[in-house]
């Protein structure tokens, strides 16, 4: 792979991560439900990437089979009521927090995996497993003083679960879409949650002023329609290893706009619960391996043996 293909794709997912992170100040600074929110998100975006898709020659009949069609919409189920309880955890948990504890979806995705594709849990994925859990329970101890509503702060971090869970079973789904354009995927999903929305929103609470106009038209279509192009552009350039690297800009990205944006400060088990949980994901993600090397390097000797043996024959 070109060494400028690659920058041109870190330079790509470094963007769509940052506009990630900007996501949960858009929607708090919205004042809009959750709902609300998702519903135009799934409008506006969905119009931006109709224009991409139509730009770059998707818009076949031939790429959208009836099966693609029923898999895109049972994904886009899951991935709207992903960003529903997400965004409603914002206001509750606050920004970091939420987003802290919805990088707990790693793990959702590998018990899934385990349980649906039958794949073998690694020894180092189960510690993993329990740093993200240690790093939970800290997470869940103490109620911020900013942002957080009284009594709603363990309500706020379930519903991040549960949209870190929702995020993994679309992602399950979207394994079973290879070959089809991401673009067309994510055009599907975004079409299916403007419609199945439209009669849950909210019309009589739509906003009333100029700049919270501008913050959900912002949010559908540059941080939903022109970041899918990015990302999954990224995607396509870049390593495994060095993707799943620069995805870590985005929790960090919405700390630090949550800290700036709204004065949240978190409380020192608060920010080792975020840290241990982030490290459990990256260690997930880039395949940091905490079995000693020792008994790698020897299995990995008598696999080198044992095919040296086989030569010989």
């Amino acid at each position: 792979m070109a060494s400028s293909e690659i920058r041109r794709g870190a330079a790509e997912m470094t963007v769509a991560m940052l506009m990630s992170g900007s996501i949960g100040w858009l929607v708090v600074s919205s004042q809009q439900p959750a709902l609300n929110v998702v519903f135009l998100r799934c409008v506006f975006g969905g119009a931006t990437l109709a224009l991409i898709c139509a730009a770059l020659g998707l818009l076949k009949r031939a790429l959208l089979s009836w099966r693609i069609v029923g898999l895109a919409v049972l994904g886009a189920v899951a991935i709207v009521l992903n960003w529903v309880l997400l965004f409603a955890a914002y206001s509750r948990a606050s920004i970091s927090m939420a987003t802290a504890v919805y990088n707990t979806q790693p793990f959702m995705l590998v018990a899934l995996g385990a349980v649906v594709f039958r794949e073998r849990l690694t020894a180092s994925t189960v510690v993993w497993l329990l740093v993200a859990f240690v790093g939970l329970v800290f997470v869940v101890k103490v109620e911020p003083a900013v942002l957080a509503v009284p009594g709603q702060y363990l309500q706020g971090v379930a519903l991040a679960v549960g949209a870190a869970f929702l995020y993994a079973v679309s992602s399950i789904i979207t394994k079973h879409l290879k070959g089809t354009p991401p673009h067309l995927i994510a055009l599907v999903q975004l079409a299916f949650g403007a419609v199945a929305l439209a009669p849950l929103a909210r019309f009589d609470a739509m906003p009333v002023t100029a700049v919270h106009w501008a913050q959900l038209v912002t949010l559908g279509v540059v941080n939903t329609g022109v970041m899918y192009v990015l990302l999954y552009g990224a995607i396509q350039k870049l390593p495994t290893a060095m993707t799943g690297a620069l995805s870590f800009i985005y929790p960090v990205v919405a700390i630090v706009v949550d800290r700036v944006a709204f004065g949240q400060r978190l409380a020192w088990i608060q920010l080792l619960g975020a840290v241990l949980i982030l490290l459990a994901a990256a260690g997930v993600n880039l395949g940091w391996r905490i079995v000693p090397q020792r008994r790698a390097r020897r299995r990995e000797g008598q696999s080198a043996a044992c095919n040296a043996s086989v030569g010989r024959r």
